[in-house]
């Protein structure tokens, strides 16, 4: 009887510890699932930084050339105003130079025929 008990404690040790190895076994792959999910999920994920920082410096860079493209225009139409004011500045000076030697010289003429007279 002793040896029974005895083999029967020891084929339930045994059926129990092939249990339990298959227990830790199919929790070990659960957890190496789990874990290759959490990688695929952080590789997405990096990917996707990566794709939105690309798109970011893209869109900067394109804000950057149409800032110095307006920086270009507003400088060349602001060339073309001082040029413009510039030559009426000029014109201005000839047209006020052009009456004073016109005033000068009816003047000097009135003199002159005082002077005759």
């Amino acid at each position: 009887m002793r040896k029974l008990i005895l083999s029967s404690i020891l084929l339930l040790v045994l059926s129990l510890s092939f249990t339990s190895c298959r227990d830790v076994k199919e929790k070990a792959e659960g957890a190496t699932d789990a874990v290759e999910n959490a990688a695929d999920a952080a590789t997405d994920a990096a990917g996707d930084a990566v794709d939105s920082a690309k798109e970011v410096a893209g869109d900067a860079v394109d804000a950057a050339g149409d800032a110095v493209d307006s920086a270009k225009e507003a400088a060349g139409s602001a060339v073309e105003g001082a040029k413009e004011a510039a030559g009426d500045a000029v014109e201005g000076a000839k047209d006020m130079a052009k009456d004073a030697v016109e005033e000068g010289a009816k003047k000097v003429g009135g003199a002159v025929k005082d002077l005759k007279n």
